[in-house]
């Protein structure tokens, strides 16, 4: 497995960097035989220390967590004891994607757009009225998954949506938590 371990304007010791290494492995391979890789970003937020840890998972799952804490040691244990929870959670389903797939998850590119905020700041047009300015361009990877696994991804990637491709029919989906703390799935298909 690889790792990435670096910090934001701060100095990221050998000790500091091994016991990442140690306990981030035996959380990942507790419930996950084959995790890829991993990045730890450590930063300062005033007087608090910062932890942010992403790990892939062979699968092509990604978990994400967030800790913080006085101290680094204590803000790295705060991120992976949230990392171990949410794999936990999802611990059987876990298992029982490594078996029912036979190859990792299918990605596809697709273009991701930040559009500029402020209505002053964007372009008249004569018959399509107001378009917003593009102010930054990126790819985007867009799995392809089941309706499930796709609220698993979200729910491991801390995330509040998901766009996928729904691997029954293929069209693109979105799934979201709500307001009301349910979780809201998008299928314009299904529309009638």
């Amino acid at each position: 497995m690889r790792y990435t371990i670096s910090g934001k304007q701060l100095d990221v010791g050998d000790a500091l960097s091994t016991h990442v290494e140690t306990e981030l492995s035996e959380t990942l391979e507790k419930y996950s035989q084959r995790p890829t890789d991993a990045t730890v970003t450590f930063s300062r937020d005033g007087h608090l220390f910062l932890c942010d840890s992403v790990a892939h998972l062979s699968s092509g799952l990604t978990v994400q967590a967030k800790g913080s804490d006085t101290e680094i040691y204590a803000a790295f244990e705060a991120c992976r004891e949230k990392m171990d929870k949410q794999l936990r959670r999802y611990k059987r389903r876990l298992k029982d994607h490594h078996k029912d797939r036979s190859s990792p998850v299918e990605f596809m590119e697709a273009g991701m757009y930040v559009l500029a905020a402020d209505e002053d700041e964007w372009e008249s047009r004569d018959e399509t009225g107001l378009q917003p300015i593009i102010i930054a361009e990126m790819e985007a990877r867009v799995p392809t998954l089941s309706v499930g696994d796709a609220v698993m991804q979200m729910e491991l990637a801390g995330s509040p949506l998901l766009v996928f491709r729904n691997e029954k029919h293929g069209g693109v989906n979105v799934v979201h938590r709500r307001e009301d703390g349910n979780v809201g799935w998008i299928d314009p298909r299904s529309a009638g």
